[in-house]
This record gives structure tokens, sequence and C-alpha cells, in this order.
């Protein structure tokens, strides 16, 4: 299994101060496999993350564990709250929030989600017609704002976007990561969580809570470009992140969001345009779009009839 490094300068946060009344009980401490959920998310988003914050309510009780804990000033005030005093305790630059009843988190579609912050204040899903709060990068800088919006009583987390650089993820972008969005599947109510049970039964047979590889270690690729490709991306080469079981056609895919003066020059739905083709680590031209991709992979995009 490829080893996957952490972050250093990005902060995972943690949301649990809800009042899980339709629960009934703190969902924070819901077991899983004899575990509090909230021991399973700091021990999986550690894979990710050098720095973990937890955002509990002001009495909260949560049993020790290996992240910073920092309270609300108020009891349940809602997600704006819990972003704000997560990214006031945080010391890096840009935090992951999400809540303590997400128990699929999806570590590929959150490095994809950090792996566009850098143009950006804030980086958000858009799933099923809804922004997802709660599963989005935020910058350290957009603080002030949330404290702004808590003074005036404005307690919704998408207030926030439309005053900051906000990209929204789209659902063909998270399917490719996350087919079934289950990265935004939280439990509400003791239905919710007997579901959650049944699910992480499937995903985790063992009974050990360690993450299936397809939800637990993305990808790194690298792409190389050569002759007019690289004269239109103006960039040589291209670092992409993709999901365990990638395929070639998942390249072209990302390669096209991220460089869209590439696509139908270069690439086109259909893989490459005619007169480019494809090296895989300088060993084997590829054509088929179900070639499968490993971590580490280099691949050369350059002229079919020039060698680039």
């Amino acid at each position: 299994m490829t080893e996957q490094p952490t972050i250093a300068d990005a902060t995972a946060v943690i949301l649990t101060g809800g009042k899980s009344s339709r629960m009934g009980q703190p969902k924070a401490l819901l077991p899983f496999h004899g575990k509090p959920l909230i021991a399973h998310l700091v021990r999986h988003l550690q894979k990710l993350f050098s720095e973990t914050v937890i955002v509990a309510a002001p009495e909260q009780e949560l049993p020790t564990l290996p992240a910073m804990l920092v309270r609300d000033e108020v009891a349940y005030q809602g997600p704006v709250s819990g972003i704000y005093h997560g990214l006031k305790a945080s010391t890096k630059e840009v935090c992951f929030v999400t809540s303590c009843d997400a128990p699929f988190l999806n570590l590929s579609l959150i490095t994809s989600l950090l792996s566009q912050i850098s143009d950006y204040d804030v980086v958000v899903p858009y799933w099923q017609e809804r922004f997802q709060p709660l599963h989005a990068m935020y910058r350290h800088s957009v603080a002030p704002l949330l404290r702004d919006q808590l003074d005036r009583g404005d307690l919704r987390p998408i207030s926030l976007y439309p005053k900051v650089r906000t990209r929204e993820v789209h659902e063909d972008e998270i399917r490719r990561f996350d087919p079934e969005g289950l990265s935004f599947l939280n439990m509400n109510s003791p239905e919710d969580y007997r579901d959650a049970l049944g699910r992480w039964d499937t995903m985790w047979p063992s009974g050990t809570g360690t993450a299936p590889l397809s939800y637990s270690q993305p990808i790194s690729v690298w792409v190389e470009l050569f002759g007019v490709a690289r004269l239109l991306a103006k960039t040589q080469t291209v670092p992409l992140t993709l999901a365990q079981g990638a395929t070639l056609a998942h390249v072209y895919c990302a390669l096209a969001e991220k460089l869209p003066v590439l696509v139908d020059r270069v690439i086109n739905p259909a893989g490459l345009v005619s007169g480019y083709s494809c090296n895989l680590n300088g060993l084997d031209f590829v054509r088929a779009s179900d070639t499968k991709i490993k971590h580490g992979d280099k691949l050369l995009i350059l002229s079919a009839d020039a060698g680039g």
C-alpha cells in the first residue's frame, strides 16, 4: 500500500457541538466497532493532516484524543460558530472543516478539494443542489467575516460564499472520487445510525476500522507536456490527484478541468485528439482509455508524428 504523506500546512477541523436532539445521544460518541465515531474520524483525517482541531460545545464531554480541543463561546450557535472557532484555533493557513457525524469521509476527494484552494478562499462541494459547508476548505483569512456574521446573528455558512473567492465543486467532479456521495452522508436519527452501521460493516468487514483502499489512499500522477501542448498550457509538468482505480480516461478528464486551454486542441471527451499520443513512464505508448493508472506514474503527452 502506498504511504500517504501528511500535509503540513493544513488543519482538519471537526465540529461536534450540535444538539443531537433527533439522535437522542451525542453523535460524536456513537460506537463504531467498539470506538466512538470521533476517534475514527481523528485517526482517519490524521492520514492527511498534520493538525486536528475539535470544536465542542462549552460543557460537552469527549474522550481524550490526539487533537486540539476548543469550545464554542456560546452553545448551539450552529456551524458558523464552529467554523469560526476552528479557524481561529488552527495554526495553519488552510482548514478542512467537517462534522462529527460523517463516517464515510473520502480522502481522495478531500485531497482534490485541498489541491484547488491556492486560488480561492473557500472550496466547497455542491451536491444534489446543495452546498456542503461541512465538507469544505476554508482559508484562515475568512475568520473575521464569520465573526461579523455571528455578531449579526447570520448563522448560515453559505452567506460567506458571495463575499470571498469561492470555488464550487460540482457533481461531475465529485463523482470521480466518490460516485455515491457518501462523503456527505451524515446521521441525524437512530435510523440513519443503523443504516450507517450496516454500510460500515460492509466496507470494513474486518472490524479494524481501517478504510478500504479506494477511500483511504488517493494517488498522485504527473503529466508531462511537450510541443504545442506545453506552449498552450504554459507549463511543462502537471501534478494530478486521482482516486484509486483511476484510468487514463480519468487522467484526461482531470487534465481538462485543470487546463481547459487544452480541450479540443490536445484532449477531448474521447481522449487525445488526432496527432497526439500518450507514453506511460517512458516505456509504452498507451491508447486504451481504460488503462489503469498507478501512484507515481508519469505520463508524457506529445505529438504523435513529431515526437513532441
